[in-house]
């Protein structure tokens, strides 16, 4: 007997195991789409009342948005067990906050002070990043 085949005898076959897919690679359906969908629409609005509350309260409504931003990107990361349930709801947050950074032609906008704006933003995305960059959560 020669080595080659020597070495193929004493494997054994491993049973094969059916791993589902996860993450981007996993197949979408209905209820994921709707999830998704829903955190899209709850991250507008959190980006709105963010932005309403965050110059009011300063610097009180700054920590309650950033803490409102982030119980929404870390439940979407819950809810779904993927990344793209924290970077969905942190995608509508973004545009939200964009569009309302763009004012109106008499030059009011949204937004109080530059630094407000400014750790709103930054800490935001700073936020958003970690949720979705977390390891899985045990189930």
């Amino acid at each position: 007997m020669s080595g080659s085949s020597r070495a193929r005898a004493g494997r054994t076959e491993a049973p094969k195991r059916d791993i589902p897919a996860t993450g981007m690679a996993a197949p979408l359906h209905l209820g994921r789409i709707a999830a998704l969908f829903g955190l899209l629409v709850v991250g507008i609005l959190v980006g709105i009342a963010g932005a309403l509350v965050q110059p009011a309260w300063f610097p009180g409504g700054l920590v309650l948005a950033l803490a409102a931003a982030a119980g929404l990107f870390f439940g979407g990361r819950t809810l779904t067990g993927t990344q793209s349930g924290a970077m969905v709801p942190a995608a509508g947050w973004l545009i939200s906050v964009i569009f309302l950074l763009g004012g109106r032609p008499e030059g009011d906008y949204v937004f109080g002070d530059a630094l407000g704006l400014a750790l709103f933003m930054l800490g935001g995305m700073a936020i958003a990043v970690i949720c979705a960059t977390l390891p899985r959560t045990p189930r």
